[in-house]
């Protein structure tokens, strides 16, 4: 149950330190009750008045309300605690996702992601508070109970001091088979979760090939294969509870049974009989209560492995390269630098220079390498052989940021905001004003768009608020990159993958003038934009078949050449 990572938690120890002292006063607080009770009910079963037994029935009442004071006290410190780490521990989580980009995203699978940094950090929120209390709990409140029996009856003590092992060996047994099943459920889950956004994100795809309900009954098949894993873990986790409250109230059943023949024999009194069987429930109550949430734990646990071993996954290095504000003059190098998903995949090499201002085209057939070569410039990717030269200055690759600062990534698929317009537009530049939001607006074609907003800036779009077409979403990004007039490095991945050839040349004569003046490397299959291109770099196979200007790569009649002929149908004369 307990993950060592969590001593990794920041004040951990100097919490549980805290733990240990509130359980140890809770401890003695529950014999102070099992006592005072058991000398108020003895005098009393002796024909001593009522009156007389005040002062142990005050003490019952203040034992009574000090044991549940320290529990409230304890719980609600463990929830504020608990509550603060999930939210560093997701703040972190967030950074390496950022950092690693869509290396990890693509490895870990957008479904498994999304879901580990909202259900999962919450189920970790429930894992800390839940194990350190039990934990704590079934390390003190036994021993103290058990010593106080020891003291009154040796007899009951040794009984229970050998009945408590069994059970604990018995809950290992079946913490194991409970385990076993977690695993398999939370792997079931994963798989469940990207494939269901994955064919979320391709629904539209999928209905234009009429393949939706083939994956829907897919989709189907992989949620009943989770459903059955999650009620065998339910099944496992109720037979365990069971079974194990079966076995402590039998244990105390033995130890009532025991003191009740030698109560009768006249071998011990009244008071520590009783006493000691109304500490009996106390002392299997952590072990208990314990077991009980054990399997609550499971998924918590699972999902914090999960994201320490993403945290874990490599370290980030130290930023120390020093750039200044892209010139004209400046240059990125990429010398023979190499790339691999895989260790046993051919990498992509590429070898080539981009300078000043200018754009760049990045063409290629799809797998051709177009998104790696993008992901290496954005920092994503760490290289496998090779360096870059930026202005004057190498490194073994861009996740520095020095880099990032330089650079405006868009994607294909923008991310929109739960927010209003203002904040998706100014959200690099949250200091821009009205005036200079509505110059972007213009400037990128969304004047229709604000027109038919309610509120205007002020309208909610986003997940669950105004829809947006493909279209409308890029020109949101690209109103981004136009306010910011301080980056003067724009990379595209295909921006225009998703939109339909009218919206793309309609977008393009909106996206040509922020070229200006700016380092631009546009990634695209599209091949209408090579003509506005200083530059192409044409990809195949993963490495570069040839570049230079769009006449010149038309008279040498080689790939690029090709490529315009498909794209013509075969024509021959471009």
């Amino acid at each position: 149950m307990f993950d060592k990572g969590l001593l990794t938690l920041t004040d951990i120890k100097k919490t549980m330190r805290g733990l240990v002292g509130l359980y140890i006063l809770q401890a003695f607080l529950i014999v102070g009750q099992a006592v005072s009770l058991g000398l108020v009910i003895t005098h009393l079963w002796n024909g001593k008045p009522l009156k007389e037994q005040f002062i142990y029935i005050i003490g019952f009442m203040i034992s009574f309300a000090g044991r549940e004071g320290l529990q409230w006290w304890s719980n609600r410190w463990l929830d504020d605690y608990a509550r603060v780490e999930a939210k560093k521990l997701r703040k972190t989580l967030l950074e390496k996702v950022f950092i690693l980009g869509p290396e990890l995203v693509q490895k870990q699978g957008t479904g498994h992601m999304v879901t580990l940094t909202l259900d999962g950090i919450s189920e970790v929120e429930d894992y800390i508070q839940l194990t350190l209390s039990k934990m704590i709990s079934m390390m003190i409140v036994p021993i103290v109970v058990l010593a106080m029996a020891f003291y009154l009856d040796w007899v009951s003590g040794v009984i229970l001091f050998f009945i408590y092992p069994l059970i604990v060996l018995f809950m290992i047994i079946l913490g194991y088979a409970a385990k076993a099943k977690a695993d398999k459920q939370f792997v079931s889950f994963q798989r469940l979760s990207n494939h269901f956004i994955d064919s979320l994100r391709g629904i539209d795809t999928l209905k234009y090939f009429g393949l939706s309900k083939r994956y829907a009954n897919s989709i189907y098949k992989t949620s009943e294969r989770f459903r059955k894993t999650t009620m065998s873990v339910l099944r496992v986790a109720i037979l365990s509870t069971f079974a194990l409250d079966f076995f402590t109230t039998l244990s105390i059943a033995v130890v009532a049974v025991f003191l009740g023949l030698r109560l009768i024999n006249g071998e011990i009194t009244l008071f520590p009989a009783l006493t000691v069987l109304i500490l009996s429930p106390e002392y299997f109550l952590p072990i208990r209560a314990f077991a009980n949430d054990y399997h609550a734990t499971l998924n918590g646990k699972n999902s914090f492995h999960s994201i320490q071993e993403i945290i874990n996954s490599a370290e980030v290095k130290e930023s120390k390269l020093e750039l200044h504000q892209w010139q004209p003059t400046d240059s990125l190098k990429l010398d023979n630098i190499e790339f691999a998903y895989d260790d046993n995949a051919e990498p992509v090499k590429f070898n080539t220079e981009f300078t000043g201002y200018q754009k760049v085209g990045i063409i290629g057939m799809s797998g051709a390498g177009k998104t790696t070569l993008i992901n290496l410039l954005s920092g994503f990717l760490p290289l496998k052989n090779g360096k870059f030269e930026i202005q004057g200055k190498e490194t073994t690759d861009l996740n520095e940021d020095a880099w990032r600062n330089q650079i405006i990534y868009i994607p294909q698929s923008p991310y929109i905001f739960d927010n209003t317009l203002r904040y998706n537009i100014a959200f690099y530049t949250p200091d821009a004003s009205d005036e200079e939001i509505i110059e972007a607006i213009k400037a990128v074609g969304l004047e229709d768009l604000l027109e038919e907003l309610p509120d205007k800036l002020d309208t909610l779009i986003g997940n669950g608020q105004r829809t947006l077409s493909g279209g409308q979403a890029q020109r949101i990004a690209l109103a981004r990159a136009f306010l910011d007039k301080q980056r003067k490095v724009l990379i595209f991945d295909e921006p225009t993958a998703h939109l339909d050839i009218e919206t793309e040349l309609e977008l393009k004569e909106r996206m040509l003038p922020l070229m200006k003046d700016r380092l631009v490397i546009f990634a695209t299959h599209r091949l209408h934009w090579m003509k506005d291109m200083d530059k192409i770099v044409v990809l195949k196979d993963g490495k570069i078949a040839e570049e230079g200007q769009y006449d010149e790569l038309l008279a040498h009649q080689a790939y690029f050449y090709e490529l315009l002929n498909r794209a013509k149908g075969g024509e021959k004369n471009v």
